[in-house]
């Protein structure tokens, strides 16, 4: 059909790429509980602490989570929701974990008004992720 557009899928390298992402942002989490647990835990309050910790633990699971997507990818590399939900993990982790170590560590409370924005892309990125491998597996 004329002009119709073709979904191509993503070079190879591009979806191997996203491997290595999710290995930094997996290293980026253990360095930032590292960083929390030792040297932030003597002057953040308990509360902040506690929301940094938070940040930590969701940025660490949606790192894998995101390597999971990315070796999705290798399966289906010409998946749309698989794409969708690499960017939106990555999106996820920039605004939730990101808004709780800035609130935490500045103290600046309406940070925690973007917060609510990553949990939406992560539940999307999830939402996605299943059905890329529903769709895949019912093709």
């Amino acid at each position: 059909m004329h002009g119709q557009r073709t979904h191509q899928p993503p070079p190879r390298k591009q979806r191997s790429g996203l491997l290595a992402i999710s290995g930094l942002l997996a290293c980026l989490a253990v360095a930032f509980g590292a960083f929390g647990a030792h040297i932030a835990a003597e002057w953040l309050s308990p509360a902040m602490l506690e929301a940094f910790e938070t940040g930590v633990d969701y940025h660490f699971f949606h790192a894998l989570g995101l390597g999971l997507v990315g070796l999705s990818l290798e399966r289906s590399p010409s998946s749309r929701p698989l794409l969708w939900s690499a960017r939106l993990m990555t999106a996820g982790i920039v605004f939730f974990s990101g808004s709780l170590y800035l609130l935490s560590l500045s103290g600046q409370t309406w940070l925690g008004a973007i917060t609510p924005v990553g949990g939406t892309a992560w539940l999307a990125a999830w939402a996605l992720f299943a059905f890329g491998h529903w769709k895949t597996a019912g093709a």
